[in-house]
């Protein structure tokens, strides 16, 4: 981090922070931006995943993806830290595993951008229960 020499230089500072956080928290219309959840709880942290929430963040900027990317709890596939959970608009959710910096660019470049499957998806092994509705 920088140090801060003047007034101009912590407004500087703020509108970046701004910046990030804006991406972070949108919440207009998340349905039709591209969701990225990042498991951040403490297997998460420990493998990585803070870092590789900033790489996102930073990314989406870069790219100029309107996409909203946040921190979850553990999404329970410890084995496989860092995950992340990316949602396209109109489209199911797709859990990635062992998530490094360079997977998250390929993440980006392939899958948001491109809507190719990436290796490293972990396969959902559950369905939710319906009810049986009686008319």
């Amino acid at each position: 981090m920088s140090k801060v020499k003047s007034l101009s230089d912590l407004r500087k500072m703020r509108d970046e922070l701004q910046a990030k956080v804006s991406l972070r928290e949108k919440s207009d219309h998340p349905e039709k931006m591209v969701q990225v959840k990042v498991s951040m709880a403490t297997c998460g942290i420990a493998s990585g995943a803070k870092e590789v929430m900033n790489h996102l963040i930073e990314e989406m900027d870069h790219r100029a993806i309107d996409a909203v990317v946040t921190q979850t709890g553990c999404m329970g596939y410890c084995h496989a830290e860092p995950t992340i959970e990316v949602t396209l608009p109109g489209s199911a959710p797709v859990v990635f595993g062992h998530v490094d910096n360079k997977k998250a660019d390929e993440i980006i470049e392939k899958y948001v951008i491109r809507g190719e499957l990436v290796d490293g998806i972990i396969p959902v092994n559950y369905e939710t229960v319906k009810e049986n509705k009686k008319e």
